[in-house]
C-alpha cells in the first residue's frame, strides 16, 4: 500500500485544518477512482491535479491550470502523495505552513484509467478520462526528461483531441468557482467558505453541488444528442413508440440552478439568442439541475412548425413567437438518466413540466402508439415533416443509431452552398443556389434550388454569399454553366425541400427553407434511407472506377455500417486504411464470427493509426455506436462491451479499433470459461525457433494428457495455444490449472521456460503467460488486426505448418501469404465442438 510519510512529515496538523488521513485499503486490481483538481492561492496560484489510486491521492501542481485545449501542454510537478480525504478539503492552510494560502474544489468527479496506471506512472505515460463538472474526455500525463541537476519530477497534462476538447476556450476563465461552494478561491481567502459542509463523495448519480449565489452555479456538461437514422417507412411493433418529427432547431437546454442555457446539436451556446419566454419558462421549472433534449420551433397559423417562419423570427429579434417542444430527459437533480428506459425519462419530463398556462413557450411532445405506417400516413395528411419513432425501451444513446428512425412525408435535408446565379429580375437578388453534399473529402454537385426566396430573404442571403466569392468551382463534379453564375466558398448550410432524387444524385422541385447556423458544412453528406444510401455508394464506386467494398458486396459479410473517412490510415507505413480492415473483416467474418460473438471485449483503439496515441479500452464511452452493445458486469456494475454481428465489427473499425481482445468466456456463460489460452511471449534477443519448440513443446505435453489443442500466430513476436473447453469449470479452476501447466514447463526446462512475470526472471527465456486464463484477462482474438509493423495477423495455423517453420508475423493484412492462408480449409472451424470438459487430480 502506498505511503503517505512525506505528506505528514511537511504538515503540523495542530495548526492546519488539513485531513491527516491513512492510505484506505486498496481492492486488488481495482484502477481509477476519484479525481480532483483544488485551486491553489499560495504563494503562487496554481492548481493541484489529483488522482486516486492504491488507496491514496497522486498529486501534481500544475502551474497554469488544466487547458481544454489539446495544443496546450500545462506544465505538471509531480508531488508528494495525498489522502483520499483531501478531496473534500476547501479552506485556508494558515501562512507559515506548508502551502499556506486558500484552496477551493476547483472540480471533481471519476477518472478511468487507459491501460495498468501503475505501469504509466513508471513509464512516464499515463492515459486516461475524466468525468468530472468541468473536465471531461481523454487526457494524457506525459513524463518530461530530466535536465541535468533537476530534482523535480516534471510532467505535462494534455488534453486529448476529442469530442470533449475545446480549443481557443478558457476554463480557467470562464468557471473560477468552487463546485462544492460555489465560492471563488479569493472569497475563500476572505473567509466566506461554507461552514459545515459535510464532504461528498463522487458517484454516478451523486446530486448536484449546493446552490450558490444567483449566476454562481456550475455550468453542466454538454451532452452530444441522440440522432436518428433516416428510414423509408416507419417501423412497426410494440416497442416504438413515435412522435411528431419538428422542423425548427434541435437544442438542448441545461438548467443549474438559476443558470439556464439553451446549446445547439454541436454545443453552440445560443441562450442569447433565444432569450425570453422560452429561457423564462425553463427557469420556473422546479428542480435544482436538469439537461433536457427538444426541438425550437415557430408555428405557423395552421399549427405546424414552419423553418422560414423560425428563420424569420429570428432575424426581426421575435424570441416571442418561439415554441420549445420538449421530448425528452438526460438529467435530473444530479442523476444521470440515460441508462433509463425512454418512457421513464419521459413520464419524469411530464412530471417535471407539469401543468403548462395554455400560453406557456414550453410544451411536452406527446407520443402515440398507432402502428407505424398508420402514424406516417396521418402526420403526411395534415402536412406535417414527418415521424420520429423511437424504442420505448432504449437507453439515451448519444450519435446516431437504429433505436431512433426517422421518416419523412417529403425529402428535405441540409445541402452547401457552393455558388449562385443572380436574378436578371430588379431587386429580386437571386435567381437560383447552387448546392452540394461531401463524399469522400470533396464536394458533390447536387443540383439547383430556385424558390423559397422571399425578396428580402433573397437579398439578405446574396449580400452573404457575395463576401464568399472564390474564382474556382468548389465543386468536385461538372456543374451545368449558366449567365453570371458565381462561386462561393463553401460555408454556408440551407434546409431544401425536394420531390426526388434523379439516378445522378440531383434534387428535383428543390425549394429552399433557410439557412442552418447550427450545422458545419463539413459535416453534410447526403441524407438516403439506408437501402437507397447503399445502391448510391454502390454506384459512386462504379463511377469512380473502383470496386465496391468488400464489407457491403462481397457476400462474405454485409453491414449498414458507413465509415466515415474510410480513406484514412491506420498503418500509415503499410498504406492500410479503415477501409482495408473493413475489407479484410469482412473475407475473414465466416470464420472469425464464432470466436469475437456474444463474447465480452476489450479494444485497442488508435482513432490517428497506430504511430499515434493509442488506448486499451473496456469500458463504453459516450458517442460509442448502438451497433457496440452493452451488459453490466454482476460483479462490479461496469458495463461490458460485446458485439453481436458483423456490424458490431464494423463499428469497431469505425471507432479505430486495432485490435481486437476477448474474455475467455461468453456473456451467456460469463463466469465459465469455455478455453484455455497460453501466450508464448520470448525475451528480446530469443530466436524465433525457441518459441516455436516452446509451442510444439505444450502440444506435445497437452496431447499426453488427452486436451485438445490449436495454434495461432500473435501477430507479434510469440505464438498462442489454445485449448477449447466444456463450459462447466470456473475461472479460478481454469487459472489454477494454466498456473500449474506453465509451473511444470518451467521446472522441466528452467534454462528455456519462465511462469513469472518479471523481466529479470524472463531474461533469455520464453515467458509461458497463463495470466490469460483470469476473469476479466483478454487476449487478442483470432483474426485481429495487430498494432504492429506490417500491419499483421493473429492467424488461425495447423501443427504441420508450425513444424515447417511458420513464423508468428507471417500473415499482414491483404498480403498475397493471408490471402492464400485462407484459401485454405479453416483448421479451427471446429474449435468449440472439440471441447472438454476440465478435470483435476
Amino acid at each position: 500500500m502506498a505511503s503517505l510519510e512525506q505528506y505528514h512529515a511537511k504538515r503540523d496538523f495542530r495548526k492546519t485544518s488539513e485531513p491527516a488521513g491513512k492510505p484506505r485499503r486498496h481492492k486488488k486490481g481495482e484502477a481509477g477512482g476519484i479525481f480532483v483538481v483544488q485551486k491553489h492561492a499560495a504563494t503562487r496560484l496554481h492548481y493541484d491535479f489529483r488522482l486516486e489510486h492504491d488507496g491514496v491521492l497522486w498529486s501534481w501542481a500544475v502551474t497554469r491550470g488544466p487547458s481544454l485545449d489539446p495544443h496546450e501542454k500545462r506544465l505538471a510537478v509531480h508531488v508528494e502523495d495525498h489522502p483520499v480525504d483531501y478531496a473534500s478539503f476547501e479552506g485556508t492552510i494558515p501562512k507559515g505552513e506548508y502551502g499556506g494560502g486558500s484552496v477551493i474544489v476547483w472540480d471533481d468527479g471519476r477518472w478511468i484509467p487507459e491501460g495498468d496506471p501503475a505501469e504509466g506512472m513508471k513509464k512516464g505515460h499515463i492515459g486516461f478520462e475524466l468525468e468530472g463538472y468541468k473536465l471531461h474526455g481523454r487526457w494524457n500525463l506525459v513524463r518530461l526528461k530530466p535536465r541535468r541537476g533537476e530534482k523535480r519530477d516534471n510532467w505535462l497534462l494534455i488534453k486529448a483531441d476529442d469530442a470533449a476538447a475545446r480549443p481557443g476556450e478558457d476554463i480557467l476563465k470562464d468557471e473560477p468557482q468552487s463546485v462544492r461552494s460555489g465560492l471563488t478561491v479569493e472569497e475563500v481567502g476572505e473567509g466566506k467558505a461554507a461552514k459545515g459542509a459535510k464532504p461528498k463523495v463522487w458517484h454516478s448519480d451523486r446530486p448536484a453541488a449546493p446552490k450558490a449565489k444567483a449566476g454562481r452555479a456550475r455550468r453542466l456538461e454538454f451532452i452530444e444528442p441522440q440522432l436518428a437514422t433516416l428510414e423509408k417507412d416507419a417501423p412497426s411493433g410494440d416497442e416504438w413508440l413515435h412522435e411528431v418529427k419538428f422542423d425548427g432547431y434541435r437544442m438542448q437546454a441545461q438548467i443549474a440552478g438559476s443558470d439556464v442555457r439553451l446549446l445547439t446539436r454541436g454545443g453552440l451556446d445560443w441562450t442569447d439568442k433565444f432569450d425570453g419566454p422560452v429561457t423564462a419558462a425553463l427557469a420556473k421549472l422546479k428542480c435544482r439541475d436538469a439537461i433536457i433534449d427538444g426541438e425550437v420551433v415557430v408555428l405557423a397559423d395552421s399549427g405546424v412548425s414552419s423553418f422560414p417562419q423560425l428563420q424569420a423570427a429570428l432575424s426581426a429579434r421575435r424570441t416571442d413567437r418561439l415554441t420549445f417542444y420538449v421530448f425528452d430527459l438526460m438529467r435530473l437533480d444530479g442523476k444521470d438518466l440515460r441508462r433509463e428506459p425512454l418512457v421513464e425519462r419521459k413520464q419524469a419530463l411530464a412530471e417535471l413540466l407539469g401543468e403548462q398556462p395554455e400560453d406557456s413557450a414550453l410544451r411536452f411532445s406527446d407520443h402515440f402508439h398507432e402502428p407505424g405506417k398508420v402514424m406516417l400516413q396521418h402526420v403526411c395528411r395534415m402536412g406535417l415533416e414527418g415521424v420520429v419513432s423511437k424504442r420505448a425501451d432504449a437507453p439515451y444513446r448519444s450519435g446516431r443509431g437504429l433505436t431512433w428512425i426517422k421518416s419523412k412525408c417529403t425529402l428535405r435535408q441540409e445541402f452547401v452552398i457552393g455558388g449562385y446565379l443572380p436574378s436578371d429580375k430588379t431587386g429580386r437578388g437571386l435567381r437560383s443556389l447552387l448546392v452540394g453534399y461531401n463524399e469522400r473529402g470533396k464536394l458533390h454537385y447536387a443540383g439547383r434550388v430556385g424558390t423559397g426566396f422571399s425578396g428580402k430573404v433573397a437579398a439578405n442571403l446574396k449580400k452573404q454569399l457575395d463576401g464568399l466569392k472564390v474564382k474556382e468551382s468548389p465543386f468536385s463534379t461538372a456543374v451545368p454553366k449558366g449567365k453570371g453564375l458565381t462561386w462561393v466558398k463553401p460555408e454556408l448550410v440551407g434546409e431544401v425541400e425536394f420531390r426526388s432524387w434523379t439516378s445522378d444524385r440531383i434534387i428535383r422541385h428543390a425549394s429552399f427553407q433557410g439557412l442552418r447556423e447550427d450545422k458545419p458544412a463539413e459535416e453534410v453528406v447526403q441524407e438516403e434511407p439506408k437501402k437507397a444510401a447503399a445502391k448510391a455508394e454502390s454506384g459512386a464506386k462504379a463511377r469512380s472506377g473502383k470496386a465496391a467494398p468488400k464489407a457491403a458486396s462481397a457476400g462474405s459479410a454485409r453491414t449498414s455500417v458507413k465509415l466515415s473517412h474510410p480513406d484514412k490510415l491506420l498503418w500509415p507505413d503499410e498504406k492500410i486504411s479503415k477501409q482495408d480492415l473493413l475489407d479484410h473483416y469482412a473475407l475473414v467474418w465466416p470464420r472469425m464470427q464464432q470466436f469475437v460473438v456474444n463474447r465480452p471485449l476489450a479494444l485497442v483503439r488508435a482513432p490517428d493509426g497506430i504511430n499515434d496515441q493509442r488506448f486499451f479500452q473496456k469500458h463504453a464511452s459516450p458517442g460509442m455506436s448502438d451497433k457496440i452493445a452493452r451488459m453490466k458486469d454482476p460483479t462490479d456494475g461496469e458495463e461490458i462491451l460485446f458485439i453481436k454481428d458483423f456490424d458490431g465489427l464494423a463499428a469497431l473499425v469505425q471507432y479505430g479499433v486495432v485490435e481486437v481482445h476477448i474474455w475467455g468466456s461468453t456473456i451467456e456463460e460469463l463466469e465459465k470459461p469455455d478455453q484455455i489460452i497460453f501466450d508464448l511471449d520470448p525475451d528480446e534477443g530469443v530466436d524465433v525457433s525457441r518459441v516455436r519448440e516452446a509451442a510444439l513443446d505444450i502440444h506435445k505435453r497437452l496431447d499426453d494428457l488427452s486436451l485438445p489443442n490449436l495454434v495461432k500466430t500473435s501477430g507479434g513476436k510469440g505464438y498462442h495455444v489454445l485449448v477449447p473447453l466444456e463450459a462447466s469449470a470456473d475461472w479460478d479452476e481454469v487459472k489454477d490449472f494454466a498456473h500449474d501447466f506453465a509451473r511444470a514447463l518451467e521446472q522441466a526446462s528452467p534454462d528455456r521456460y519462465t511462469a513469472t512475470l518479471s523481466k529479470k526472471a524472463r531474461t533469455g527465456k520464453v515467458f509461458v503467460d497463463y495470466l490469460r486464463n483470469g476473469r476479466g484477462a483478454t487476449t487478442v482474438a483470432p483474426y485481429s488486426s495487430r498494432a504492429k509493423k506490417r500491419a499483421t495477423v493473429s492467424m488461425p495455423a495447423t501443427w504441420p505448418e508450425l513444424e515447417k517453420g511458420l513464423p508468428p508475423n507471417a500473415f499482414p493484412i491483404g498480403d498475397e501469404t493471408t490471402l492464400k492462408q485462407l484459401k485454405k480449409a479453416d483448421p479451427w472451424k471446429d474449435f468449440f465442438k472439440l471441447g472438454k470438459v476440465l478435470k483435476r487430480g
